[in-house]
């Protein structure tokens, strides 16, 4: 392969180890050279993904999420509120996006991660944009719990999962004519505004996939490593009907290619396909449980 250790230059994990921290660069692109990732992957193959429904006994709807090392907790609360007079048959929707230190070493206690307040606009923009719900009643909390690479990805799939979980509650009215939750309000008793918990309509589901580019090099899903040391991160977001949703570039070199952009977004689209497989099986097992 070219790489110290495989060609005999280095003989010790120790010294590739050191090779990897001193010259990050030059250790990828040896490995670019065959293709072949450090983590053994190919360039476009994104890492393992698995998605747990209910993770959150209190919540409305939640999920975990994790792909590769990176993981996300997703809870979802429904609060009863009174909508504007602009807006009268619409409530609101705030998201949030934590991401203590425990999660990374580059986030320092007292001090807020800096790209949480960016993951949080593209999550709210995605999911607003994407038509995926037409609720808005409701308040999404990610906490980051683990990151290493493809933050994004990660959040946005725990947040479509927490919402294939979510349930509507029960609603009745109080003293005062005003609708509040049953369960909260001792209301049990009383005949409810609906008549069980639902499941919300999901329509044009968001699904996103992250890739470094470097030089003539495309690598799907990037650990926290790959993205530090490339040139170039985008994001494409695709809905479940492979229809594009948004393209997220920040900073990085000019694309070189034009041809780089139609590769990501045709690794979008295979990735999908994984992801709602992956989605519908989460979704199968809280079913038979």
């Amino acid at each position: 392969m070219g790489l110290p250790n495989a060609s005999g230059d280095l003989s010790t994990e120790v010294e590739v180890d050191a090779f990897r921290r001193l010259f990050p660069l030059r250790f990828y692109e040896k490995h670019l050279l065959e293709s072949i990732r450090p983590d053994a992957r190919s360039l476009g193959r994104a890492r393992e993904t698995t998605i747990a429904l209910g993770a959150v006994a209190s919540a409305n709807g939640s999920a975990l999420a994790k792909i590769g090392s990176t993981t996300m907790l997703a809870a979802i609360k429904m609060e009863v509120m009174t909508p504007s007079l602009e807006t009268p048959d619409e409530g609101c929707i705030a998201i949030d996006f934590h991401m203590p230190p425990i999660c990374s070493p580059i986030v320092r206690p007292g001090r807020p991660a800096e790209g949480a307040p960016v993951v949080a606009k593209q999550l709210s923009d995605t999911i607003l944009s994407s038509g995926m719900i037409n609720l808005k009643e409701l308040s999404l909390d990610i906490y980051c719990l683990d990151a290493d690479g493809a933050l994004f990805d990660t959040a946005l799939l725990s947040a479509v999962a927490a919402f294939s979980h979510l349930e509507i509650p029960v609603v009745s009215l109080n003293d005062d004519g005003k609708i509040v939750l049953s369960e909260e309000q001792g209301l049990s008793d009383r005949e409810p505004v609906n008549k069980e918990k639902r499941k919300i309509n999901l329509s044009s589901v968001p699904f996103s996939l992250t890739c470094v580019l470097h030089k003539n090099y495309i690598l799907a899903d990037p650990t926290a490593e790959e993205e530090s040391i490339m040139d170039t991160i985008v994001t494409v977001v695709l809905d479940s009907s492979s229809q594009l949703v948004s393209l997220h570039k920040p900073g990085g070199t000019v694309l070189a290619y034009t041809s780089a952009i139609q590769d990501c977004i045709a690794l979008t689209r295979q990735r999908v396909k994984e992801l709602q497989k992956i989605l519908e099986e989460g979704i199968s097992g809280m079913e038979v449980d």
